[in-house]
């Protein structure tokens, strides 16, 4: 089942797309102070669901660009994967995926995802 979830800013776009007990998360546009919120109630909806996914990968190809609360956000919804022992990992290229890789976070991802986290 696919279907769009419009946020209240124009900065970010969310696409979910649940396939069985795996739930993909794209992003398009930019996450920032203003969008970051968006995209944390929505992983947060999905990391807390019923049924619980058992691998959530976010999409980070369409992602223009991150600030500091839009890292953070993705660190905060792998905390609570972890705790709820869903597999979460990143997935993508282009700069903001490559932040991640540079920065040594990807490594964070790939750790609890068994290392499918780079594609």
């Amino acid at each position: 089942m696919k279907r769009p979830e419009g946020t209240s800013t124009s900065n970010i776009d969310i696409v979910v797309d649940h396939s069985g007990e795996d739930t993909v998360v794209r992003l398009n546009g930019r996450i920032d102070v203003d969008s970051s919120p968006d995209v944390r109630d929505r992983l947060r909806a999905i990391l807390t669901s019923d049924p619980l996914p058992h691998t959530v990968t976010v999409e980070l190809s369409d992602v223009t660009s991150i600030e500091a609360s839009g890292i953070a956000t993705l660190i905060e919804a792998l905390k609570v994967a972890r705790h709820r022992e869903i597999r979460f990992h990143l997935q993508g290229h282009g700069s903001v995926f490559q932040l991640f890789e540079s920065a040594g976070l990807l490594a964070l991802f790939d750790k609890s995802s068994g290392g499918n986290g780079a594609s």
